[in-house]
């Protein structure tokens, strides 16, 4: 019996950017402007923060966990939990200073899916 191929920390990531919807703050700014409604409204409207806030949050963990727990039926081994720890900072790392994006979006179903379909990286690649 052959173990399931792992995703790499790189593949992770780059599941995770290609997943991101993000707006530079000043975009979206002008865009609730236009929409007749004040920042702190649509803000709210849409779960928006920071990307780097989001993608670090323990509520995008959680959900991601969750997800991933529920593709597998059982809960998430240490080495998984740490995964998607190190993928969603690493990912936050990565993001401009002014990027917005919402809590509602689609990085905790990609990335459970990844992770579900072909196993969490091997410790030591998450250490590069």
């Amino acid at each position: 019996m052959h173990a399931a191929p792992t995703a790499t920390h790189d593949e992770l990531l780059a599941l995770v950017a290609q997943s991101l919807c993000t707006r530079p703050l000043n975009l979206f700014a002008q865009e609730s402007r236009l929409d007749g409604e004040s920042l702190m409204d649509a803000v709210q409207r849409y779960e928006v923060d920071y990307a780097w806030h989001v993608l670090a949050s323990d509520r995008l963990r959680h959900e991601t966990l969750a997800l991933l727990e529920a593709k597998l039926q059982r809960p998430a081994t240490e080495a998984q939990k740490a995964c998607v720890a190190d993928v969603l900072h690493a990912a936050a790392a990565r993001q401009s200073p002014d990027a917005l994006m919402s809590f509602d979006s689609d990085v905790p179903e990609q990335l459970a899916a990844r992770l579900s379909a072909h196993g969490a990286p091997l410790a030591a690649e998450l250490a590069s």
